[in-house]
């Protein structure tokens, strides 16, 4: 079951985000960049700032275990019909379970009902949820390279897909 989140649910968020991205990316970027990057993104400040701001959180639940949250998304409006998912992140013993299908699909039902017309994310090139994406239809449109503080940087694709 998705629904929506709210600002009590920043804990579970915080808990998978720190459960899943060392193992998405502990064999990409070093554990020191997974720090950085999870406090700047994760920390209930940010979190609370990123909904106010209107990105949208969405949280993935089990139907056999109650309050068992598996994943979420999070979309937000970039203005001019594109939407964008910035972040979808599946517990992994939630992998292949249709999960991450199921979230990424009601990011695209809430862009298409808010008049969005395309739907971007930004994902590390070595990141293994590139074929996820490309077996749901999004393709590569660019390449882009990010710097971070403290010499960090994000090597990723941006993906795209059409809403209309």
């Amino acid at each position: 079951m998705i629904r929506i989140a709210t600002l009590d649910d920043i804990p579970v968020i915080q808990e998978i985000a720190y459960q899943t991205w060392p193992s998405t990316y502990g064999s990409i970027i070093s554990e020191e960049q997974i720090r950085y990057m999870l406090d700047m993104m994760y920390s209930t400040e940010s979190l609370v700032q990123q909904m106010s701001k209107g990105h949208q959180f969405f949280l993935s639940e089990s139907e056999e275990k109650e309050n068992a949250v598996m994943g979420f998304a999070s979309v937000s409006d970039e203005n001019n019909g594109v939407f964008k998912l910035n972040k979808l992140y599946v517990l992994p013993s939630a992998h292949k379970t249709g999960t991450g299908k199921a979230l990424l699909n009601a990011v695209k039902a809430y862009a298409k009902q808010k008049g969005g017309k395309e739907l971007i994310l930004q994902v590390n090139k070595q990141n293994t949820a590139i074929a996820f994406y490309k077996s749901q239809g999004l393709t590569i449109q660019s390449e882009k390279v990010f710097e971070l503080d403290h010499g960090f940087v994000m090597d990723d694709y941006v993906m795209g897909i059409s809403l209309t």
